[in-house]
C-alpha cells in the first residue's frame, strides 16, 4: 500500500495552455482516491516562501478552459541552492505534504530530480511547455494550442500579404527548439522554415525566393527565434539587401503563443496526465515524467526526459521541401 496521503501540486517555468486543466485533474484525482491535496503558488519559489493552501473540488471549478495557471508560476534562483531546497522541504513537512506533482519543463524536472535525491518526497512531473521538446511524450501540454495560435495569426497575416503582394517574415517562439516553427510552418504553407536544429543556408533561402513560383501574391517565411540566422529582423535585413524590390515586412508573434484557451487536445492530454500522475504516486513511482506515447501513458525518468529532442522527424522536413514548391 502507498504511504502517500497528501499531494502538493505546482506549476513552474514558462506557462502553457492546459496547465489549469492539469491542476484540475490532479486535484480531482487526489480527492477521488481520498488523498488530501495542497496547491503551491509560484512554483518552487512559493514552496520556499510557504505559499501553500489546501484545495478542494471548488478550487478547480470552471478552470479547464482557462489559459495560464491559477497557481501562478515563477523561476526560482533560491531553489538552485541547498539552503533553498532545505527550506522548501521543511515547508512541505510543516503542511503535511508527502508527495508532489510538478508541472513544467526541463528546468522544473532538473530541480525536481535534485530535490528527490536529497529528500524523501516523491515527485512525478507533467510536461507543461509549449516547445514540445521533452523526451517521453508525443506532445507536451500547451504545444497544440501554441501551434494553432501561430496558424491563426499567420492566416490573418497572409490576408494582408496577398492584398499588398508582400513577403512576411514571421518569428515564432523556439529559442532552442524549432518544433513550433516546423509544424506551424507546414500548417500555414510557408515558403521556408528556419529552425535552430538545422544550419541555415541563406543562399538556399534566396534561391527559393528567386526561383519559386512567380505568380504567388504572398510569401511567408517562418523563423524560430533561436535560429542561427539571428531571428526575423536579421533575416529580413538579408532579404532586403538581396531583393530590394520585395515589399518585406516582419511580424514577431511573441507571447501570444503562450496564452489563450487550450484546445480540446491539450485539455484531454492534461486531464489524462494529471490523473496518471496521482495514480503513479499512489503506486510508489517517483522521479519520472508522465507522457503519452502512441496513445498510451508512459513514464520517463527525469534525467532522460530533460534531454532536448535534437533530431527532427525527417518526414516533416521532406514535407516542407515538397509543399513549398
Amino acid at each position: 500500500m502507498s504511504t502517500v496521503k497528501h499531494i502538493g501540486v505546482l506549476t513552474s517555468g514558462g506557462d502553457s495552455p492546459g496547465m489549469n486543466a492539469a491542476i484540475r485533474a490532479v486535484v480531482r484525482a487526489a480527492l477521488y482516491y481520498d488523498v488530501k491535496v495542497t496547491g503551491i503558488m509560484r512554483g518552487y519559489e512559493g514552496m520556499i516562501n510557504g505559499e501553500l493552501f489546501e484545495m478542494d473540488r471548488k478550487s478547480v471549478a470552471n478552470i479547464i478552459q482557462r489559459g495560464g495557471t491559477i497557481l501562478k508560476t515563477a523561476r526560482s534562483e533560491a531553489f538552485k541552492t541547498t539552503e533553498g531546497r532545505k527550506k522548501a522541504y521543511e515547508n512541505l513537512k510543516a503542511h503535511g505534504v508527502d508527495a508532489l506533482v510538478a508541472i513544467g519543463g526541463d528546468g522544473t524536472f532538473t530541480g525536481a530530480n535534485i530535490f528527490i535525491s536529497e529528500f524523501d518526497v516523491p515527485v512525478i512531473g507533467l510536461p507543461g511547455t509549449i516547445d514540445n521538446d521533452l523526451v517521453g511524450t508525443d506532445f507536451t501540454i500547451g504545444y497544440d494550442t501554441a501551434i494553432n495560435t501561430v496558424v491563426q495569426a499567420v492566416d490573418k497575416i497572409r490576408d494582408t500579404a496577398e492584398s499588398h503582394d508582400r513577403l512576411f517574415i514571421v518569428e515564432v517562439m523556439g529559442r532552442d527548439s524549432g518544433l513550433i516553427a516546423l509544424r506551424s510552418g507546414i500548417g500555414v504553407g510557408a515558403e521556408c522554415i528556419l529552425i535552430p536544429e538545422l544550419k541555415t543556408d541563406i543562399n538556399e533561402l534566396f534561391n527559393r525566393l528567386e526561383y519559386g513560383r512567380k505568380d504567388k501574391a504572398s510569401k511567408i517565411i517562418i523563423v524560430a527565434e533561436g535560429d542561427e540566422a539571428g531571428g526575423a529582423f536579421e533575416v529580413a535585413k538579408n532579404v532586403k539587401e538581396r531583393f530590394p524590390n520585395y515589399d518585406t515586412r516582419v511580424s514577431v508573434l511573441g507571447h501570444i503563443q503562450r496564452g489563450g484557451s487550450p484546445t480540446c487536445m491539450d485539455r484531454v492530454l492534461s486531464s489524462r496526465l494529471g490523473v496518471a500522475a496521482v495514480e503513479a504516486l499512489l503506486e510508489g513511482r517517483k522521479g519520472e515524467m508522465a507522457g503519452v506515447v502512441n496513445g498510451h501513458v508512459e513514464f520517463t525518468p527525469f534525467k532522460n526526459a530533460i534531454k532536448h529532442i535534437s533530431e527532427l522527424n525527417p518526414g516533416l522536413l521532406k514535407l516542407v521541401e515538397i509543399l513549398s514548391l
